[in-house]
């Protein structure tokens, strides 16, 4: 039984890993995972299970990217650097929308929003967006195209699309913070760089209030539930390696719509799946 679990968390870490990072909803993917594959564990240690194993997918980005975050160095450099520093001061602001209004709404997104229609409708929209924006952005020149060019008040609109997907699933975090980049004149891979810096603090808070709420709640956690939720971090840190690496070369020579018309694909086929559900179950008569 606890290998047939760890198989199951193998292939969730592998989704989390792929979708993390991709413009296309991890949540939504697992949400629509979890109706097909069930792990057999306490609703709360799956309602953890499902953010806590992005913590596989930020080591990975921390991995590859540590000379761009470490903001320290030795003392004949000056002890710090500073355009790091600034860096992370941007960040820190892009996530302040999420701190102040997406954490106190976490219950209430959790009880209302996460549900296979709420995901379809955010899959779709975001999918539109994509399409529209880089139509509108075809053959102009980008404005921002590197980190330092970002000013503060491009990280806070950034983050407030971060708050997006803070509340609604499948809307995609990553989706949602390029989306915002696009639109105000960031370039593809500046765009890719500074969501995937920015999900470092996002994704590690929002991994440990879970952890907390877990803890807090007193339910007990079984061997079986550790092992699984070990192995999801492990699988997702390998495959999400793999998935920044194809991505950062694929928007290098291609725009993102082809992540736009997946969205809307999958968006129509989630919604009538779970029509289709709510019609077996009979909750529509």
């Amino acid at each position: 039984m606890a290998l047939i679990e760890i198989l199951k968390s193998i292939l969730f870490g592998i989704i989390e890993g792929i979708t993390e990072w991709l413009p296309i909803s991890s949540t939504g993917h697992l949400i629509l995972l979890n109706d097909f594959v069930k792990l057999n564990c306490s609703d709360e240690f799956l309602e953890m299970f499902n953010v806590v194993i992005q913590l596989g997918a930020i080591m990975a980005v921390v991995l590859m990217f540590w000379n761009k975050l470490w903001p320290f160095t030795s003392k004949e450099e000056g002890y710090y650097k500073r355009t790091t520093v600034v860096m992370w001061m941007k960040i820190i602001v892009a996530c302040i929308p999420t701190i102040v209004i997406g954490l106190p709404l976490d219950n209430i997104s959790q009880k209302y929003f996460y549900n296979g229609l709420s995901v379809a409708i955010m899959l779709v929209l975001f999918g539109v967006a994509f399409i529209i924006i880089e139509n509108r952005n075809k053959g102009k020149e980008p404005k921002i195209k590197s980190i330092n060019q970002i000013s503060f008040l491009d990280a806070l609109i950034i983050g407030c699309f971060q708050l997006i997907a803070a509340i609604f699933p499948g809307t995609s975090r990553s989706g949602a913070t390029i989306v915002g980049s696009l639109l105000i004149g960031v370039s593809r891979p500046t765009a890719a760089q500074f969501t995937f810096f920015l999900a470092v603090p996002a994704m590690a808070g929002a991994s440990l209030l879970k952890i907390a709420k877990f803890v807090i709640s007193g339910v007990s956690i079984t061997g079986t539930e550790i092992a699984v939720l070990f192995f999801g971090c492990i699988v997702s840190f390998v495959v999400s390696v793999i998935a920044i690496k194809y991505f950062l070369k694929y928007i290098r020579r291609h725009d993102f719509k082809i992540f736009g018309y997946y969205r809307i694909i999958l968006g129509a086929i989630v919604f009538l799946y779970f029509i289709v559900k709510l019609i077996s179950t009979g909750s529509i008569h």
